[in-house]
């Protein structure tokens, strides 16, 4: 018995930039980009595709696979660092635009390791009470929350909804386990400060504005040393080969954080499901939005072990591990 996955849904905004566009806004190549980092284009949100309005999306399209009514969702959770607003929370307007008039609902920030977070609580409330359905969106529109004239970030992040509904199975598959961590003592290596404070005693020196700013190769040694520990941590302790993985969807940072934990591993490259290239980093939208394109295109069978591992700003990281 255990918690599934009934459906899943995405939805990225229509605007494509790509690399070369990209060459007009700040100081880069699209050829440096690219051998750098494996990205080619991400996709930017415009009118109408606000952060809410993308989850919401996300969020139908899920509900619709799994054949669930939005009024017999019990919790939605939303992992985003790019909310509408900071309150209320964009998972209270997700409510509001489904009408899941019997939900509770709440943001959670945990950057880019959001919906792994997610999947976690998700698993729990519904080992509480079999009953509940759980609807757990990544989410965001990171384009709202960059220094477009800073190189090192800008290239890298994109906008998009993930979404995946959550219930109960009385077979053998579900979740497997999960393997969760955090670390704030680094936050300074990547972080995102909020809004001026209105009160002057409360300002905090050094805010230049709400976007994000990240010291990239300290990040990338923390980030693929803690996946890595992370993955090998859960997979010995729920007795688990890397050979019997079916599929790996890790968080889509960049290829040089992906190839290096991959080899790290020791996983076949043909077992990782990576679309990186077309999205660049949709922090806690990665995830779900690379399980929907694998679930979509037939790469998941029923009964298939698959393996998710994410790191991002806090620092959070973690593991799951997920019988389909």
């Amino acid at each position: 018995m255990g918690t599934v996955v009934l459906g899943t849904g995405s939805c990225l905004p229509e605007r494509v930039l790509t690399n070369v566009e990209l060459e007009s806004i700040v100081e880069t190549s699209a050829d440096w980009i690219q051998s750098r980092t494996g990205i080619e284009a991400r996709r930017i949100g415009g009118e109408g595709e606000k952060t809410y309005q993308l989850a919401t999306e996300a969020a139908r399209k899920a509900l619709s696979a799994a054949g669930v009514a939005a009024e017999e969702l019990g919790l939605i959770v939303v992992g985003t660092i790019s909310s509408h607003m900071l309150m209320p929370s964009t998972a209270c307007f997700v409510q509001t635009e489904l009408g899941a008039k019997n939900a509770f609902a709440y943001d959670l920030n945990a950057a880019c390791s959001g919906f792994l977070y997610g999947m976690d609580l998700a698993d729990k409330y519904i080992r509480a009470d079999h009953t509940m359905k759980v609807l757990v969106i990544g989410a965001e529109t990171l384009s709202s929350r960059l220094n477009w004239q800073d190189r090192n970030t800008c290239i890298l992040f994109g906008d998009g909804a993930g979404a995946a509904v959550f219930g109960h199975s009385d077979s053998d598959r579900g979740i497997i386990g999960s393997n969760m961590f955090s670390d704030g003592s680094l936050w300074q290596l990547l972080y995102m400060h909020a809004p001026e404070s209105c009160n002057p005693d409360l300002l905090v020196e050094g805010n230049t504005g709400a976007y994000i700013q990240m010291e990239g190769r300290e990040v990338f040694k923390h980030a693929v040393r803690a996946m890595e520990d992370s993955v090998r941590g859960l997979l010995e302790r729920e007795g688990i080969s890397r050979d019997s993985l079916n599929l790996v969807i890790p968080h889509q940072a960049n290829m040089r954080i992906l190839t290096n934990l991959i080899d790290r591993l020791e996983i076949p490259m043909s077992k990782v499901f990576i679309n990186v290239a077309k999205y660049g980093n949709t922090s806690a939208a990665s995830i779900p939005i690379a399980l929907d394109e694998a679930n979509m295109s037939g790469l998941i069978a029923q009964g298939d072990t698959i393996l998710f591992c994410s790191f991002g700003g806090g620092f959070t990281w973690g593991a799951t591990l997920i019988k389909w």
